[in-house]
């Protein structure tokens, strides 16, 4: 293997492991640090291919982070570069909720504790929405992509469809919206 190779599964280690000791809120606001550093920073990603991550990590089974880190792990440095991404995005909260657990009993009723926690919680909610905004143009580069996302929003809220029926719907409509375009062209 490659000296460059390793060294970019290393990175991919590194980073996770480092912004998922320190990213509160959840997949969402790992997803909103990622745009920061890989969109907005060093330009190895577009808004258009982070959000396709996300959009295949959120549809697979598991957690939609660790989806999303294998994922961009294997595009950066293959299947061993998303193992890597995926152990140390999963490193910190292991270590960090064996040591929760252990304690809980010690803290469970301490009111510092619950105040701290809704801190963190009241901080998350724009961290995601800010995530969720700018990953919008990407989302929805047409004007039928908003009516896409209304209509799935409304068949899961409202009338109860399953989830994995509403994205396989939307991929039909994608695919279907697509070959019209090719269609027009």
């Amino acid at each position: 293997m490659k000296k460059t190779k390793l060294k970019k599964i290393w990175e991919m280690f590194i980073y996770f492991f480092r912004i998922s000791w320190f990213t509160f809120g959840g997949g969402w606001s790992i997803v909103a640090q990622m745009q920061k550093d890989f969109v907005d920073g060093k330009h190895e990603l577009t808004a258009e291919e982070l959000l396709d991550i996300v959009s295949v990590g959120r549809s697979l089974p598991g957690t939609m982070i660790g989806n999303v880190a294998y994922l961009f792990g294997h595009r950066q440095a293959g299947v061993l570069g998303g193992i890597a991404a995926t152990v140390g995005m999963v490193t910190p909260p292991m270590l960090i909720l064996s040591v929760l657990t252990y304690c809980y009993t010690m803290f469970k009723d301490n009111m510092w504790i619950a105040k701290m926690l809704q801190g963190v919680r009241a901080a998350v909610v724009p961290i995601i929405l800010v995530a969720a905004l700018k990953l919008r143009a990407g989302a929805f580069p047409t004007k039928i992509c908003y009516v896409i996302a209304i209509a799935a929003c409304v068949l899961n809220a409202f009338l109860n469809v399953n989830c994995v029926l509403v994205i396989l719907l939307a991929v039909v409509t994608g695919l279907i919206m697509g070959k019209w375009k090719e269609a027009e062209a």
